[in-house]
């Protein structure tokens, strides 16, 4: 799929790496903004945590990053805490010791250089998956650990990232997402609004979006998947609730050294 041209020339749009938990939290989380980047020819890349590379959900990924323009699929490979045949052999992802867990992110930060990284919000996005709020708790300590030379100095050499970026659910955006989430029983997590720091129109993206999540096609199946879920809904309301992208800026870096106290 080509990407559309931007509506204006945007030639300032940084880098950006994701990192995800799973497949498809990409695509549903970011794929307006990761899409909008590619289009702008600002380089995009996902690092995903779980799922191994020789299962049928990678080549899934694969299709959704060629749709989005984000490159290969980077993946960790771990096991998915809630999916057995994730990762055969291999430790879930939320129980991988946690400096080893930051080494292997600290590693995919100092190969790509991304000037902006975004991730998951504390709160596990709307249902608190446990893979969700780890992949939040590694990255935020794994953007830190990326500058600093004497951290996993195995992973290269230190990268600074400018700003990390919590793709995240305030109470005013969840919307449609309320009936269509409770139908099925699951938990409806959001921050408050003033937590949104970044709320960005992708409608001009939507299709690719849209494009991408449908690449994820085995959760495009059963009664709970959020793509199902979304593939049952009329157009209309399939685009109010992918149309806007909602982020936390946690990580801002200060401009310049000097400070003489601490403050707001």
């Amino acid at each position: 799929m080509t990407p559309p041209a931007l509506p204006y020339p945007d030639p300032e749009l940084p880098s950006i790496l994701g990192v995800f938990a799973h497949p498809d939290d990409e695509s549903l989380l970011a794929g307006g903004v990761l899409a909008r980047h590619a289009a702008s020819g600002s380089r995009t890349a996902v690092v995903t945590a779980t799922w191994a590379p020789d299962t049928p959900r990678a080549a899934e990924l694969a299709d959704a990053l060629a749709v989005l323009g984000a490159g290969t699929p980077r993946m960790l490979g771990h096991g998915d805490a809630r999916a057995e045949d994730s990762a055969p052999g291999r430790p879930r992802w939320c129980d991988l010791d946690l400096d080893e867990a930051i080494g292997q992110v600290v590693m995919q930060i100092r190969q790509f250089r991304p000037t902006v990284v975004v991730t998951h919000d504390a709160l596990g996005q709307l249902t608190g998956h446990p893979d969700h709020r780890r992949t939040h708790q590694v990255t935020l300590l794994a953007v830190e650990a990326a500058a600093l030379a004497d951290l996993h100095p195995e992973a290269g050499p230190p990268c600074r990232v400018s700003t990390l970026y919590a793709a995240t659910h305030p109470q005013y955006g969840i919307g449609a997402l309320r009936p269509l989430l409770q139908k099925v029983g699951k938990t409806l997590l959001s921050v408050p609004d003033e937590h949104a720091s970044a709320t960005v129109d992708v409608t001009a993206w939507l299709d690719q979006k849209w494009a991408a999540i449908r690449s994820h096609r085995s959760q495009l199946a059963g009664e709970r998947p959020l793509p199902a879920l979304l593939s049952r809904l009329d157009e209309a309301t399939r685009a109010q609730i992918l149309g806007t992208e909602y982020f936390s800026r946690l990580h801002p870096l200060p401009d310049a050294p000097g400070l003489r106290h601490l403050g707001p």
